[in-house]
């Protein structure tokens, strides 16, 4: 019996099936369907979406995953790995922009050295307001998008590069309709939003990579709320430091343990005052403070 081995790239997994885009051997750009060695159970991992693996082939066998390659980050809601960047998407309209989960979002990936990036979309209905601003001002990339014309479309595109992109949103604030916007090809199912519910439905089942150009974009499932422990375990005491623009208001404290709520000599207090730090984000903070705080007490 002979045994051929290469290196893949997991584009999507249903059941415990997974597939995968070969990058070597004789199988190179296929995508191969393979299925996993449950010692991967047993460490207490899975396989997902972005993730390098080693896949073994044997005669008359399917393909077996066989190793996964360490991965430089990851986040366990939608199941993704080795993200360069994320698109977080959000609508001005039904459902609104809601700043708390937003900024749950970019202290994720913050924390995972992954690059936010902020798209704003139906500016058909309504226009974005300040929020564009309150972002750059922090260094964070936002793009507007009319998603009847396309408007904008094009400098979101200008974004994506190679690497892994993912796009994630809330349901029903139009990501699917931006993706088929910015690549046709993929035809992806699109939803209507729920009058009773005032959320949309959902139309994309599991994360999934699309391969475009010299990277790969994912599509994501929507969700109507974040639970920060959920997507990601940021230490309560690094908080802090996922969100970017405290940074160095914080090395200058006056105690090294400054949680910036009621201390004194507290430098970031001091730049939320002075309107250096903005007090949108400032209560943000506090809000995903609040909520470590409430995990701890039950």
């Amino acid at each position: 019996m002979s045994e051929a081995e290469f290196r893949g790239i997991i584009t999507k997994s249903v059941g415990g099936i997974y597939y995968a885009d070969a990058l070597g051997g004789s199988f190179i750009g296929e995508n191969i369907k393979c299925a996993a060695r449950g010692i991967f159970r047993t460490k207490g991992i899975s396989p997902s979406a972005g993730d390098h693996v080693r896949i073994c082939v044997s005669d008359n066998s399917e393909p077996v995953i066989a190793e996964i390659e360490e991965r430089k980050n990851f986040l366990s809601r939608p199941p993704l790995a080795n993200l360069d960047r994320v698109f977080f998407v959000n609508s001005t309209v039904e459902p609104k922009v809601n700043r708390l989960i937003l900024d749950k979002l970019i202290a994720v990936a913050d924390s995972k050295d992954i690059e936010p990036i902020i798209v704003f979309t139906k500016i058909d209905l309504e226009k974005a307001g300040n929020l564009p601003d309150v972002y750059r001002k922090i260094g964070i990339s936002v793009c507007a998008v009319d998603n009847i014309t396309g408007e904008g479309a094009d400098e979101v595109r200008k974004l994506i590069g190679s690497g892994i992109s993912a796009f994630i949103g809330n349901s029903g604030v139009g990501k699917s309709s931006l993706l088929n916007i910015l690549f046709p090809e993929l035809n992806l199912k699109t939803g209507e939003i729920s009058k009773k519910l005032g959320r949309g439905r959902h139309t994309t089942r599991q994360a999934e990579l699309f391969k475009i150009g010299n990277g790969y974009i994912a599509d994501t499932p929507g969700f109507s709320t974040v639970d920060i422990g959920y997507y990601c375990d940021i230490p309560k005491d690094e908080l802090d430091g996922a969100f970017r623009e405290f940074r160095e208001a914080a090395a200058e404290c006056r105690f090294a343990n400054c949680r910036h709520v009621k201390e004194c000599g507290c430098a970031v207090k001091d730049a939320v005052e002075s309107g250096e730090i903005s007090h949108e984000r400032y209560d943000s903070y506090l809000r995903i403070l609040e909520e470590y705080n409430e995990k701890t007490t039950r």
